[in-house]
Formats: structure tokens, C-alpha cells, sequence
């Protein structure tokens, strides 16, 4: 069976990516960012060119859960600017452009639609923002609410392969009414073969394990301890640009950003990593077979 999957707050889609080399297909996709948008459809037209005739949303909050068609599983890396750090740390109170609301327009979908699985990603500030009463609120949604078992996990890209530390919080659920023979567990770490030594070309870098990479910030030197773009690579001073950005997040080497570098960064910096992702999406629609 071919799972069929939607992508919500879909940024350039490594969702996208980690769940077509599972083996689904995406349904339904939806991204406000006009620049992400371009970038997005740039990249999947081919291979998902039936998502592009009234599948591709630009918001969200214009479509009724009842217009999204149907699907098995649910992905959303929705926004985590409301409880980063980064952020003004007000969470559901937070009134920019709804932002802080979006958990809510998931669970209404998630209400309507009753997908066989979820798998949402989101900074790991989330677990213990306002002493952990924000998650409390999400995970009772999930489990008591809306009826699925919860599984969480912070996880590190350098976890599933990528050489950096990148550390987000997965949420996975499955519909409490479908029965599984075993309790689902997030695939074990796997041992780190690229190290940023490789991200920059085989010359030798300093760090095995690079930085975690962010929107924001860029500029500051390397002995400066907001420093997240410089490293020493055979004993110069080198620096993260789109080529390494797309293998230190797992984007293929043809996937196709903008030509403006900092419009490049911006996207990789929002996006997910998307080998850690493809990992657990496998162990998810593995999972699914196991009814």
C-alpha cells in the first residue's frame, strides 16, 4: 500500500522528500513564504506533479479541514516561533499573524480527518517552555482530545547522520482505535560516517560535528560564541554557504535554491533535517504495515 501523506507548514519540503523515499505520496501541501512556495514547486513538480493542480495551499488558515482531502499521515513542522528561544516565549498567547494558534488549526484538522498517523517537529524548547504547561496543553490535545497514542523524542540531526546538532522535538501519534502488536520507538542512532570534514569538500575541519544551522545572526567571527557559519578547514577560515547548507541539512545535491545566498540560507535554516526525518518516517509507515 501506498501511504498517502500531507505536508503542512511544508517550508521547501524535506518532508516531502523523507516520506516520497518512504515510499508515500503527497496529497496536500500548503506554505505561505512566496520564496519557499517558488522553491517547493521548483523541486517536486516532477515528482509529485498532481500535487500542483489544487493540492499546493498559500494559507493554511483559507481552507476548511474539510477540504483537505483525505490522507494516512499527517507531517507538520509548524511554526516554532512562538516557543523558541528566539521568539518572544509567549506560546498560545502569542497574536502575530496567529502564529501562535497554529498547533490549533492542526488539531482541527487532525479532528476532521483522522489520519492513521502524525508526525509533527518542532525546537525542543517546546518540552519545557512555561515549565512545560505549553507542551501539557499539546499532548493532552493529542492523546485525550483527538484519541492518539503520543510518542516523543528529542532528537539530534548528528542522531541520523547529519553532522550537526540540530536538536528538535518529534511528536509521533497513531489513532488510539487501531490496534499494533508492539509499541512504536523511535529508530536507535546510527553511527556518524559524514562529518563536516566531508560537508566541506574532504578538506580538514576542526569540528566533526558541525553547528546547528539557523535563520538570523549571520556575520559573527568564529571565536565569537554566536558563531554558527565559520569553521577552520585545513587551517583557514571557512564558511557555510548554500552547497554546504544542503548537505549539512540533507537536501540532494540537484535540489534547487534561490540564487540569492541569504534567501538560500534562510530556507535551509527553517527547514527540517531531512535524513533524521526519513529515518523516522520509514519506522512510521513500517509501522503502519504492522496492523
Amino acid at each position: 500500500m501506498r501511504y498517502k501523506f500531507i505536508d503542512l507548514f511544508a517550508g521547501i519540503g524535506g518532508f516531502h522528500i523523507a516520506f516520497h523515499r518512504a515510499g508515500a505520496r503527497c496529497v496536500f501541501a500548503s506554505e505561505i513564504d512566496p520564496s519557499a512556495r517558488k522553491t517547493y514547486e521548483r523541486n517536486f513538480k516532477s515528482i509529485s506533479p498532481e500535487l500542483f493542480n489544487g493540492g499546493f495551499n498559500e494559507d493554511i488558515l483559507k481552507i476548511l479541514p474539510g477540504d483537505i482531502p483525505e490522507h494516512d499521515i499527517l507531517c507538520a513542522g509548524f511554526p516554532c516561533q512562538p516557543f523558541s528561544q528566539a521568539g518572544y516565549k509567549k506560546g498560545f498567547e502569542e497574536k502575530r499573524q496567529n502564529s501562535g494558534n497554529m498547533f490549533f488549526v492542526l488539531a482541527d484538522i487532525i479532528e476532521k480527518r483522522r489520519p492513521k498517523a502524525i508526525f509533527l517537529e518542532n525546537v525542543r524548547h517546546l518540552l519545557r517552555h512555561d515549565k512545560g504547561k505549553t507542551f501539557s496543553v499539546i499532548k493532552n490535545t493529542l492523546e485525550n482530545d483527538l484519541n492518539y497514542n503520543i510518542y516523543y523524542k528529542i532528537v539530534k540531526a548528528s542522531d541520523y547522520g547529519l553532522p550537526q546538532h540540530r536538536p528538535r522535538i518529534y511528536v509521533v501519534g497513531f489513532r488510539k482505535e487501531d490496534t499494533y502488536p508492539e509499541t512504536f520507538e523511535f529508530p536507535a542512532p546510527i553511527k556518524l560516517v559524514t562529518t563536516m570534514s566531508d560537508i566541506f569538500g574532504g578538506g580538514h575541519c576542526d569540528k566533526e560535528i558541525g553547528y546547528t544551522l539557523r535563520v538570523g545572526g549571520r556575520g559573527s567571527p568564529i571565536d565569537d560564541r554566536r558563531n554558527y557559519e565559520y569553521y577552520r578547514v585545513n587551517g583557514k577560515v571557512a564558511r557555510i554557504g548554500p552547497t554546504e547548507g544542503k548537505k549539512l541539512m540533507g537536501f540532494p545535491d540537484d535540489f534547487v535554491l534561490p540564487e540569492a545566498e541569504s534567501s538560500a540560507m534562510k530556507l535551509l535554516g527553517n527547514s527540517v533535517a531531512v535524513n533524521a526525518v526519513e529515518i523516522v518516517a520509514k519506522k512510521i509507515v513500517k509501522y503502519l504495515g504492522l496492523r
